[in-house]
């Protein structure tokens, strides 16, 4: 998806939702988000504080991380480069139990951990398929925040059921 239809994506959302607009704006683990010029990221819109707030929002929670979610993505096989610096929000959000979509960005959590793993540059098939760890540096980036949340990531990690999957939030943040 580029970034003109994740634009339109953020569009839709607020025409369906404006009211998620002015949601989670005075929330703590959100200040500085407005400040971040989002799309000086390559494929990444500006809209990212709004579908941030959307996730406090009880109707649109949903909604908004499906969007955001997507938004966070170029592909099937690779994240945004501006997922480090969305990580430290997401994290502070999936740590605040009156997040309604929190199970959600525990998920969307455990993709960015899986996504973030350096990628063995002597395995040819997955250099194919997911590209050289220095054509991403996005990847040790998100493990850099991960380990500098470690003890955030702890708790989280206790709250999947999934043992691969808290291994692979753990081993992002540098606990395994």
């Amino acid at each position: 998806m580029d970034v003109a239809a994740k634009e339109a994506a953020i569009a839709r959302f607020l025409d369906e939702h404006p009211q998620a607009a002015d949601a989670g704006r005075d929330h703590p683990v959100l200040q500085g988000c407005e400040d971040v010029r989002w799309s000086d990221f390559p494929e990444c819109p500006a809209g990212i504080p709004v579908l941030l707030r959307a996730l406090l929002d009880r109707t649109a929670a949903s909604e908004a991380e499906r969007v955001l979610s997507n938004c966070l993505h170029n592909g099937i096989t690779a994240m945004n480069v501006a997922v480090p610096t969305v990580l430290p929000f997401l994290l502070g959000l999936a740590g605040d139990p009156q997040v309604p979509v929190r199970s959600e960005l525990l998920g969307l959590l455990v993709a960015v951990a899986q996504f973030s793993e350096s990628v063995d540059a002597g395995d040819e098939v997955s250099v194919l398929w997911f590209g050289r760890d220095s054509d991403h540096p996005e990847r040790e980036q998100c493990r850099a925040v991960f380990a500098e949340h470690a003890s955030v990531v702890a708790a989280l990690a206790g709250e999947v059921a999934d043992p691969d999957h808290r291994a692979a939030l753990r081993q992002a943040a540098g606990l395994l």
